[in-house]
């Protein structure tokens, strides 16, 4: 589906993007954009507006008289989320998830244990209402309504650990929350222990009580992984 607003050159990403990332055009791989324009039906205005959109993922670097070349995965801007959204909807899936959530499991309990010492009042109402949230649509396979209050609650404890970096990372774990989900690598309902294990990591980071909320945090993460080896092994 085409992201809303971007137009015919959406359109051009949403078939080239994952088309890049799932490697049906290889490292080293030239693409003539007049031959793209014709391909997809487009003007070569809107062809070149799809190429800088690619070109800022550094999934292309664009050159005159050579064209279009695909880079090498090492240099494409991996926390790019729509790079991440393209990824997971493809082949590279597995390890995409996987990546994803080691990289959680190595930041999230540090946040967590931040955002106890740094949250701010409204914060933590915030991240309780979250919590809550996610138990009252934790059974009944209400798996969006549940996505919502998920995706939210882990983004309070980045932004409440008052670290920039951390934050920034929000839409990293925002795209991985939903993944899982729309990919349908979750059971049809949520762990009932990581469920409570949110509401006491809320509980835990009110209370200031940072080594708790740091230790719950990585309990969530663990079983996050442990459910890959089940689901997405």
């Amino acid at each position: 589906m085409s992201t809303p607003g971007r137009g015919l050159h959406g359109r051009v990403l949403d078939t080239l993007g994952p088309a890049i990332t799932a490697g049906e055009y290889p490292p080293g791989s030239v693409l003539r954009t007049d031959e793209l324009a014709q391909h997809f039906q487009v003007s070569r205005s809107v062809m070149r507006e799809a190429v800088r959109v690619l070109e800022s993922m550094h999934l292309v670097e664009s050159r005159r008289r050579v064209g279009v070349t695909v880079r090498p995965k090492t240099e494409w801007n991996v926390y790019d989320p729509q790079v991440i959204r393209w990824r997971l909807a493809g082949a590279d899936r597995p390890h995409q998830l996987r990546s994803l959530t080691v990289l959680r499991s190595a930041i999230e309990p540090v946040a967590a244990g931040l955002a106890a010492r740094h949250a701010t009042a409204a914060q933590c109402a915030e991240l309780t209402e979250c919590a809550l949230g996610m138990v009252a649509h934790s059974r009944g396979h209400e798996l969006e309504e549940y996505l919502v209050h998920d995706v939210a609650f882990h983004r309070v404890i980045l932004a409440a650990s008052g670290n920039e970096m951390f934050a920034r990372l929000a839409d990293v774990v925002a795209e991985v929350l939903t993944g899982r989900t729309h990919h349908e690598v979750m059971f049809e309902d949520p762990d009932p222990a990581a469920v409570t294990l949110h509401v006491q990591v809320a509980e835990a980071v009110r209370e200031g009580d940072a080594p708790r909320a740091e230790r719950l945090t990585r309990e969530i993460t663990t079983g996050a992984l442990q459910e890959l080896d089940v689901l997405a092994p």
